[in-house]
């Protein structure tokens, strides 16, 4: 299981490296051309995206080149309109992460796994030796199938107690919750 998660993982991270991402790119929103030749006010912006150098990040050296020919005598207009910035990610932590996550999600559809197969043992064992108990102090009075914990040698039967324990306490709240309704401290 452990093997195959790793290469799992391995195999999408080569997958990732071999990609083509960039990690700088300037990004401006600007008006559409057509706003500024009908002189109309309207609210259709467009997104820009470029790989350029920090000091071209503007209008004049990543908008004008691509729109130039629509805009042509009106880059007065057009260029104040338009928002630019320059971004710097890293997107070698953001595989990390994403593989971090789906490591932890992993694991815990595993964990989620283990406690649906243990649950029929535990239920079983529970119902064959099962007798309600209206209040924990009388455990200790009756004989028989409820023992104190420390005398149970096996896993199983400790945690079937501390279940039957936690269903005995979700009964009492409800029933105080419910029936006299007031709640438990």
């Amino acid at each position: 299981m452990l093997r195959l998660s790793s290469l799992l993982i391995l195999t999408v991270f080569l997958g990732y490296v071999s990609a083509s991402y960039e990690d700088k790119r300037c990004k401006c929103v600007c008006p559409s051309p057509a706003t500024v030749l009908n002189n109309t006010v309207g609210s259709d912006r467009k997104l820009y995206i470029g790989n350029v150098p920090p000091n071209m990040c503007n209008c004049d050296g990543l908008i004008l080149p691509r729109v130039g020919d629509l805009v042509k005598g009106r880059e007065q207009e057009f260029c104040p309109r338009c928002e630019c910035k320059y971004e710097n990610r890293n997107t070698t932590i953001i595989k990390v992460v994403v593989i971090i996550v789906l490591w932890v999600i992993m694991l815990l559809v595993a964990y989620m796994g283990f406690l649906i197969c243990l649950d029929p043992l535990i239920n079983k064992r529970a119902k064959a030796s099962y007798q309600e108990h209206t209040n924990e102090d009388d455990e200790s009075t009756l004989g028989g199938p409820s023992q104190p914990i420390s005398s149970r040698g096996n896993v199983l039967n400790r945690v079937t107690h501390q279940q039957d324990k936690w269903k005995r306490q979700v009964r009492e709240q409800r029933r105080n919750i419910y029936d006299r309704h007031t709640m438990l401290n």
